[in-house]
This record gives C-alpha cells, structure tokens and sequence, in this order.
C-alpha cells in the first residue's frame, strides 16, 4: 500500500514523463503509435509542406524571412487553383486594400473635356481652388500662363495647368461672350472616385454619374451623395455609366442597385458550401421613377454586371452599348492570421431573371446583351454611347 507522499512523488514523475515524451515525439512525429499520430500530428502534406518551407529558410543560399516564405507559400497555393478571380494580398496589400488613399494630384480641380478651341469644364470639384476662384462648369479655359490650349491634347493642356501646390497658374477663359483671366493657386486635391455632371440635353437636364469600381468599400455612398446633389439641382433623368467597372463588392452592388428600384430581387447567390442567398432591394429609393439609362461595354463585370441586370430585369433602367463581360461566379475576402488575406471564388450569382452571366464556372459567358447596342469607340470629342443614352432619356422626361 503507497503512502500520499509515494503517491505524489509517482504522479510527479509520470508528469514529467510525458512531458519528456511529448518534447521527443514532437520532434519525431513518425515514431508515434498510428492512433496518436493520427490523433495528435497534422496529415503528411502539411509535414511536408512544412518540411520544405524549413529546409528553405535553413539552407537557401541568400536569408529568407519567415513572411516572404509565408507569402510565397500562400501566393503559390492560390496560383494553383488557376483561377483567373483568385488573389493573395500580402498584409501590405491587404491593408492598402481596406483602407484606400484618394486620388491626389497637383493642379486647381476641375473636369473636363478636350474641345477644338481648349478645355471645357464638365465640373469643378467643391472646395478645390478653382471652386474658390469662381471657375464654373461651362467654361472653356483657352489657355493657360500664355500658352495656347487650341488644336492641343489633353495631357499637353493640363500638364500646364497642373504643378507644385502654392504656385500661381492664370487661366484664360471664354465665358459666354467674354473672356477673363483668373489666377489660381495650385494645391493638393483630392479626386473623388464617383463623378457626376449635368447635361442639358433638348432643355432636359439629365444627370450622369460616373462609377469606375465596386471595390471599395462604402462606395455607394458616394454615388448616394453625387445622385443627391444632382436631382437638388434639377435633374430629371439620369445616365449610370459603369463602362470599364470591373466589379468589386456584391453588397456595394445591392446598394447601389435600391437607389433606383424600390422592391424585389437584386441578385441570388449559390455555392458548393455557400447557402443560397437572395439579396432584395433595401426599399428605400432615391430615384425611383425618373427616366434611366445605363453604360456598359466588354470590360464591364461582375458586381457592375448585376446592377446592370438587375435594372434592365426590373424595366427600370434601358441599358445601352456593347455586350459586358460575362463573369458568372463572385469571390469572397477572408482574412488571414497574418494580416494578410485571400480573395477565393466561392459561388456563382444569378440575377433576378434567373440567368447566370458566366459559361460554366470560371469561363467568360455572353453577359449582358444591351437594349440599345451601340458601338464606336470613344474619343475626346465624341461618345456615340453617352449621346445615345442622353437622347434616349430626355425624349422619355415629361
């Protein structure tokens, strides 16, 4: 019979022991029993995945760091799948990602568009220096300190205009039937992703957003913003052009989406462990009835395409241009321990029709075929889309 402290001293050892042995066999894995090894060892290719990533680290001729090792391997894994939609963002990358820098440059703000005789302003973004100045959409800048915008191309214009923030640039301007000299003071501005001017189309004031990407997060509020400040200031019809948006967000997309239809479906999505989900409109419009089209052409994509469906499924808007690209499956972001995270398709989407715009998975479909098809390409002076659309519209105002 043991005496307590017998008893103790022998649970101490037997502690120890394992202890010991659990140092030993994590060290050599192979040499457990079968059952703890299957038990306690991960499965023979993450050892050997592990082994070749620490026979690397040991023995590669140059120092490697255990994150670019870590990186590789991820970015490799992800490379494999041969999936054109699949992406690894280091922590570096996923961070800028998540947190995007807006577009700054140098110059005075404003938007424009390159006519025979200089520059004409589509917009002047608020609060920039031209906006302080007086610069007014509708302007045409002649020139600018002496030199002549006439017969000149776009980049040779406001590469004048443009320079280090502080310095003084004088534009020459024609404003209706007079011209004025305004000195303006360069600085840093930032440029908005959305833009949105207003044309006048047969003394129809028609707004036009444009909206270049879905990919940044709370994006729809600045379509929100830009759609807002145009039917204040009169729009009765309005033009999305989502031509070259090459998707993003799905839940951007729903919510750009229920800014002009007021009920139903936006889109359903569906994949191999993905439950089926039916995205509705929020039921909250800001533009529910006004005359409506939207620009798309081949470089227009997935969540971009179901917008775009979901207005011409709903008869709310008439989509104009050439056919869009035809992506059928949608990508989730799942973030990684390392600050990183992989971007992986996960399911297909189908709009409100039930049609799916790809070809079987990750194969380019048909896409959207446009209600109005219209082709030419687009230059400074001409956009045979845009006055498509803008005439369609403003016959439709009553």
């Amino acid at each position: 019979m043991q005496t307590a402290p017998e008893k103790t001293i022998l649970a101490a050892v037997a502690a120890l022991a394992l202890i010991i042995g659990g140092i030993w066999w994590g060290g050599h894995p192979a040499d457990l029993p079968p059952f703890l090894r299957n038990a306690f060892v991960a499965g023979p290719q993450n050892a050997t995945v592990d082994q070749a990533l620490a026979d690397i680290e040991h023995d590669y001729f140059r120092p490697l760091s255990d994150n670019a090792l870590a990186n590789g391997a991820i970015a490799g894994a992800v490379a494999s799948l041969h999936d054109p939609y699949a992406n690894y963002y280091t922590p570096g990358e996923f961070n800028a990602f998540i947190k995007p820098q807006p577009m700054r440059f140098a110059g005075v703000g404003v938007d424009i568009n390159v006519e025979r005789a200089g520059l004409l302003v589509e917009d002047v973004l608020a609060g920039s220096p031209a906006a302080r100045a007086g610069v007014q959409p509708g302007d045409l800048i002649l020139g600018a300190d002496g030199k002549s915008f006439a017969g000149r191309s776009a980049a040779y214009s406001t590469g004048v205009i443009r320079g280090k923030p502080g310095t003084v640039v004088t534009l020459r301007i024609r404003r209706g039937h007079r011209q004025v000299s305004l000195p303006i003071t360069r600085a840093l501005v930032d440029e908005p992703i959305v833009t949105g001017v207003m044309r006048t189309v047969r003394g129809v004031r028609v707004a036009v957003i444009e909206l270049p990407t879905f990919d940044v997060p709370g994006i729809h509020t600045e379509v929100a913003s830009t759609l807002e400040g145009l039917l204040h200031a009169g729009a009765k019809a309005i033009v999305l052009d989502l031509r070259d948006n090459g998707g993003g967000l799905v839940s951007e997309a729903r919510l750009v989406a229920s800014m002009f239809i007021a009920h139903g479906v936006i889109v359903t999505t569906r994949g191999r462990t993905q439950p089926t989900v039916t995205l509705y409109a929020t039921g909250d419009p800001l533009a529910p009835s006004q005359p409506m089209a939207v620009l798309v052409n081949r470089d227009t994509a997935s969540a971009a395409e179901i917008v775009a469906g979901a207005l011409q499924d709903d008869h709310r808007a008439t989509i104009v241009g050439t056919h869009t690209y035809g992506k059928g499956v949608y990508q989730e972001l799942r973030p990684l321990a390392n600050g990183g995270a992989i971007d992986v398709t996960v399911g297909e989407y189908f709009l409100p029709n039930g049609s799916n715009l790809g070809a079987g998975g990750l194969k380019r479909g048909a896409g959207i075929t446009p209600n109005v098809l219209v082709q030419g390409a687009v230059t400074p002076s001409r956009d045979p889309a845009l006055a498509t659309a803008l005439r369609l519209v403003a016959a439709r105002v009553r």
